[in-house]
């Protein structure tokens, strides 16, 4: 069963107009793949637990971010992760609005992904550590 935070309820009612439906998109994703997801709030940010971190999401004055604690580590069939975090905090780029971000079942496919790395206690990489295994 999943446990929510009502930290994260004022996270979000306390974010940017933009950013509003982009984490409420986001973490109703979240819940539905992953149905044990903890949520918390970890260096000021909303977080998602399960077996350890599995994800964030975060939101800036123009742009919101979402990351796979693990997705240098995940297999990218779709060629949308920015494992190098070039565009932004995330792997998925500035998303300034739920259209930017992948459809729901891509977006559970990787969550889940996440999830399994998390049950076999897969590490994260050391920081600076690019390579997809």
């Amino acid at each position: 069963m999943s446990v929510k935070d009502p930290r994260i309820d004022v996270y979000i009612s306390s974010s940017t107009d933009f950013a509003k439906p982009v984490l409420l998109h986001l973490r109703k994703i979240i819940h539905k793949a992953c149905p044990g997801v903890e949520e918390t709030v970890k260096w000021n940010m909303p977080y998602f637990m399960y077996k350890g971190i599995l994800c964030s999401m975060a939101s800036f004055k123009s742009h919101c971010a979402f990351t796979l604690w693990k997705g240098n580590l995940l297999k990218d069939p779709e060629k949308i992760l920015d494992v190098n975090r070039e565009k932004a905090m995330g792997q998925f780029g500035r998303i300034t609005t739920v259209r930017d971000l992948p459809s729901e079942k891509i977006l559970i496919t990787y969550i889940q992904e996440a999830m399994r790395l998390n049950d076999d206690n897969v590490r994260a990489p050391a920081n600076g550590e690019k390579e997809r295994k």
